[in-house]
């Protein structure tokens, strides 16, 4: 009765999740169905396990998602992201529209901008883009994720998204982990996606198919309830804050708008590879800190540290921009709130689950998995993230439950943990592209699109490319270890 209860409520939160309804009301009702069917005490597991795993997760992971949100508005506000993404048609034009969308995405998600926010911005010069080119616009969702939600969300070194600081805490890793890998997945899921959506505009000029029509537009999508519950469970932004604060009406040099993206990842390698190995923190093993250590916090501050740093920068070099800054940062900093607290949510429902004694068959099942920890750990955090819509929830459920039995495998079969992380980011970024998913939701509804016409080429590029690249890392860390 146990597992029947955990598949129950794990069914009654993806159905009413993705007919938006709020995760916040769905995550403790799933878990408290979950574990009514195990005979278990409801009000101990809501309010000892729920909470205090929801908590934990927030008190890991919210100056993240506080620093990114706001660092996306800002960005957004400053005309910063509308900058960069003008350079790029400039210097690419329409003859390169698909490449112009994709690297402008790339470039303002890698520099830690928010993913609602490079929507909402890359949406209108993609559509303007591929008209000019007569390319399809149902092909704009799939340029506009390519960039922005798979390569530089979970393989590119460094990357600021919140689901390659999830492994951290566990693995005790870097933001930095298996940078060799994670370049050669980068490179796999870019060339896969610009192949499949060059080929699919080829296609679309040899049948004569025309640009068509978007029955929609960015500003409408800002507004619909289902969009903003989807995309809050995926990302770290509010979509109705978008249009609170003031933009500037005019956008600043390309140099001066890239220059707090270079910061962003420019300290986040300082704080990782420098500045933090030579940091004292034995005073963290106290109680009073948690008795922790700093492999532990230490990939979590460098993010933090450096987006905390791009903010002072942007603010300064764009002062006259922002002339509603108070307004543009409290926007940012509410931006943040609801999907922080729909990912501990789901993390909460995941607690709960793990807490069970039925999911030790779903644990022995996961680690009977053949191919070894490396192929266990990718099916577990493909599985969650699929069902939960969301790579973030999916991941840290998937690490809460079988963390630390990982580390162990890693530990008896000599993998490093880099390898883990790397291993663990991209597979949560690969099944979490399925229909339900907050962020596919959301471009959608950016572009005025629907999933009849445009989803088959996210699967493509989004799920089929990542699938690929996921392999080939398990393949090469299989036979040469990170690198």
């Amino acid at each position: 009765m146990g597992l029947i209860g955990i598949l129950i409520g794990l069914g009654l939160l993806v159905w009413f999740a993705f007919r938006g309804w709020s995760v916040l009301l769905l995550a403790p009702a799933g878990a408290l169905v979950a574990a009514a069917f195990a005979r278990e005490p409801l009000l101990a597991h809501w309010t000892q396990t729920f909470m205090g795993s929801a908590a934990h997760f927030l008190a890991q992971f919210f100056p993240i998602f506080l620093l990114g949100a706001l660092f996306g508005k800002l960005m957004e506000d400053s005309g910063s992201v509308t900058a960069i993404s003008n350079a790029m048609t400039e210097r690419l034009g329409k003859e390169h529209a698909i490449l112009a969308v994709v690297l402008a995405g790339a470039i303002v998600t890698y520099g830690g901008v928010s993913l609602f926010v490079a929507f909402f911005v890359l949406a209108p010069m993609a559509g303007a883009l591929f008209r000019a080119a007569a390319i399809p616009l149902r092909l704009m969702p799939a340029a506009i994720v390519l960039g922005t939600s798979t390569f530089t969300m979970s393989a590119l070194p460094g990357t600021p998204a919140i689901q390659n600081a999830i492994p951290m805490p566990f693995f005790g890793t870097t933001p930095f982990a298996a940078p060799g890998l994670g370049i050669i997945a980068s490179a796999i899921m870019l060339s896969f996606g610009l192949w499949w959506l060059n080929r699919a505009e080829t296609s679309a000029r040899l049948s004569g198919e025309s640009a068509g029509v978007a029955d929609t537009t960015a500003d409408s999508a800002v507004d619909n309830e289902l969009v903003r519950e989807l995309a809050t469970t995926a990302r770290e932004f509010d979509p109705a804050e978008i249009h609170r604060g003031h933009r500037s009406e005019t956008s600043p040099p390309i140099l001066v708008a890239a220059l707090p993206l270079i910061v962003v990842v420019g300290v986040n390698f300082l704080m990782s590879m420098f500045v933090l190995p030579r940091h004292d923190a034995a005073f963290l093993a106290e109680p009073q800190w948690g008795a922790t250590s700093l492999s532990a916090v230490g990939g979590v501050w460098s993010v933090v540290v450096a987006l905390f740093t791009a903010i002072v920068t942007l603010i300064i070099i764009n002062r006259q921009r922002l002339t509603a800054l108070r307004e543009s940062m409290d926007a940012g900093a509410n931006a943040s709130v609801l999907p922080a607290l729909s990912v501990a949510s789901l993390v909460g429902f995941g607690a709960v689950v793990a807490a069970l004694p039925a999911f030790a068959t779903v644990r022995e099942w996961v680690l009977s998995i053949g191919g070894g920890p490396l192929v266990s750990l990718a099916v577990a955090a493909n599985v969650l993230s699929a069902l939960t819509g969301s790579a973030s929830g999916g991941l840290t459920i998937a690490l809460d439950a079988l963390g630390p039995t990982y580390m162990n495998l890693a530990a008896q079969h000599g993998i490093d943990p880099a390898l883990l992380h790397r291993v663990a980011v991209i597979g949560a970024g690969t099944l979490d592209s399925l229909p339900h998913n907050g962020a596919i939701v959301s471009v959608l509804a950016v572009c005025g699109t629907t999933h009849r016409e445009s989803y088959f080429d996210i699967i493509m590029v989004a799920i089929v490319g990542a699938i690929i690249a996921l392999a080939a890392v398990i393949i090469l860390g299989t036979v040469f270890g990170s690198f």
